[in-house]
């Protein structure tokens, strides 16, 4: 029996192929759960109409993205941290702190976007690369500088 996958099925196929499967499994199992629409003459036309429909908004997409990592792409930012006296950070500066500062200049990325192996434990500039959907990336300069201390009055 011939029936378009309505969404991705483990050791069967993704989310719009058109698969032939025995017929008890898919009347018994298949059907039953709403995860297949037999292969008619009509569910092919939507099936086509379906695939164009999922093109466009991919390419959408696509256009968005890459609006969004040109925007990114060689931003500069500073991040202000306390230090040592030998100038260690009294915190590293992991994918999230880079997430927030970006943030606060108007773009937001979650911090999974962040390709930062070891978080930074160092004063001084890095290149980090930020990854998107579509497998595009940007990079921007992250500047890690000391906070300027208050003296105490008295």
């Amino acid at each position: 029996m011939k029936v378009i996958l309505l969404q991705d099925i483990e050791n069967l196929g993704k989310k719009l192929d058109v698969k032939e499967v025995k017929d008890g499994y898919a009347r018994n199992f298949l059907i039953p759960k709403n995860l297949v629409k037999l292969a008619t003459k009509q569910s092919l036309i939507w099936l086509e109409t379906q695939k164009e429909i999922m093109a466009k908004v991919a390419e959408g997409e696509l256009e968005e993205t890459q609006k969004k990592v040109s925007a990114i792409d060689g931003q500069e930012i500073t991040i202000m941290t306390k230090v040592g006296k030998k100038e260690e950070l009294f915190e590293s500066i992991s994918s999230q702190k880079i997430a927030e500062e970006l943030k606060k200049i108007g773009i937001e990325i979650e911090k999974k976007q962040v390709d930062l192996e070891t978080p930074i434990k160092k004063l001084g500039a890095y290149q980090v690369k930020i990854k998107f959907e579509h497998n595009l990336e940007a990079e921007i300069k992250v500047i890690i500088s000391a906070e300027e201390e208050k003296e105490a009055e008295i």
